[in-house]
């Protein structure tokens, strides 16, 4: 069938979905349900064995730094593969991989125990898996979600994990209490395989070839593309650039509070679990607020400015504030910040091109590592000399500095993304 008589199919199909749940939009929550799920009871229960079985917490940092590194190089030299490939079949296939390699670390460790280098190997492999896995799926995503229910896609996308670390945290501390390490990567293996069976059944019409001809000097061209669009678009260049700096300050900043909360005499680890409720209950409500609420997109910059001075704000004063008002500035700052996260995610991916989503979010994604590994070292480095409080309010004035450069000052590139419609994907394509 014509590719063009194919987007006008699926062009017709999506005008006549009454809301956001559509046949695909249904199973690729179902498999993020279930695969989210997985994650967060196997992700716990790791790190609390490791640190168990050798008293390390470096040991323990290691294992949580192999699963990043693939982060910093991989997405950009396999992006341009992803968006010529078709994603349904990379998305499925890594899923039914991991679930078999899961099966397997379970039947090995049940034979030989505890096994550090295993399990440090199998961080670096998942991690590779996992990085080419969320590429893929930021690619493929958006062409799931039906034409004019975009706002209401993403947020049901952003509070799905929120709602399950609120949920599995403790029943996944309570399975690491109860079950054998090879028992937990068992389940986690069934439950991987059960989301790829979902995915199996979305359709094949969201996953199209752009180019049969691919050889070595098209792959260059495709890497070089990615970095002309961002260099041509620059409200893109600029919302990435400032969530790259933000997204770093914020992982500094945990660090900080978490010792925070660690030396303090009046403050104690029970209390920072609380803290953190907070914020992931403001960002579920905001999750079902902005599914209910739809923002015009006039309004979606100006509100945007708004979310990202109040958050800097509230993180800015953070330590400064007696505790029952710090489980209230948490709260507003989940509640707020998945207002901007969903806005955000809705007009960027509308505005980028289905073929250019990969490599330009591969370009994001490594920025993001980058910084989150930069600014977890400049914190621990200054929060050992200078004190947590004084390091958050250097972090927060950074983020602060950044909304005026890359958010407020260049607002005729940046309110085109946060304006932007999306027609149907592939007829976009076509074009």
């Amino acid at each position: 069938m014509p590719l063009i008589q194919q987007a006008f199919i699926l062009g017709v199909e999506e005008i006549e979905e009454e809301n956001v749940w559509s046949k695909d939009f249904t199973l690729i929550t179902i498999g993020t349900i279930i695969s989210a799920i997985a994650g967060q009871t196997i992700s716990l229960p790791m790190s609390l064995m490791v640190f168990d079985e050798t008293g390390s917490t470096l040991l323990s940092a290691f294992l949580f730094i192999a699963g990043m590194i693939p982060g910093v190089l991989l997405p950009i030299l396999i992006a341009p593969v992803i968006d010529r490939y078709p994603k349904k079949r990379t998305i499925v296939g890594l899923d039914y991989l991991t679930g078999v390699l899961f099966l397997l670390i379970a039947y090995v460790i049940s034979i030989t125990g505890f096994n550090y280098s295993l399990y440090l190997s199998f961080s670096l492999i998942t991690g590779i898996i996992g990085t080419v896995y969320r590429l893929t799926y930021q690619a493929w995503f958006p062409d799931l979600i039906p034409v004019g229910f975009e706002q209401q896609g993403y947020a049901v996308s952003s509070s799905i994990y929120p709602t399950v670390i609120v949920i599995m945290s403790p029943i996944a501390a309570y399975l690491y209490k109860t079950l054998p390490m090879s028992t937990l990567f068992m389940i986690i293996g069934l439950l991987t395989i059960v989301a790829a069976t979902f995915e199996v059944f979305i359709a094949d019409v969201h996953s199209q070839h752009t180019d049969i001809r691919f050889d070595f000097e098209q792959y260059k061209a495709d890497i070089l593309g990615g970095f002309n669009f961002l260099k041509e678009e620059k409200g893109i260049r600029n919302i990435y650039t400032y969530m790259s700096i933000t997204n770093g300050t914020a992982y500094g900043l945990y660090l900080m509070v978490q010792a925070y909360f660690q030396t303090v005499s009046f403050l104690t680890v029970t209390m920072l679990a609380f803290l953190r409720s907070a914020e992931t209950i403001g960002r579920i409500i905001g999750g079902a607020v902005q599914y209910k609420v739809d923002v015009p997109p006039k309004k979606r910059y100006g509100i945007t400015k708004f979310v990202y001075f109040f958050y800097e704000t509230m993180d800015l004063i953070l330590l400064f504030i007696p505790y029952p008002f710090m489980i209230v500035n948490r709260f507003l700052c989940g509640f707020f910040g998945m207002t901007s996260a969903t806005l955000r995610e809705t007009n960027v991916q509308s505005y980028l091109p289905s073929n250019m989503r990969a490599k330009v979010n591969a370009v994001f994604n490594v920025s993001m590592t980058l910084s989150t590994i930069l600014f977890q070292i400049v914190a621990g480095f200054l929060g050992d000399r200078i004190g947590y409080r004084k390091v958050v309010v250097i972090l927060s004035g950074i983020a602060l500095f950044a909304i005026f450069i890359f958010i407020v000052i260049p607002s005729d590139e940046n309110r085109k993304v946060y304006e932007a419609t999306r027609s149907c994907p592939l007829l976009r394509q076509a074009d």
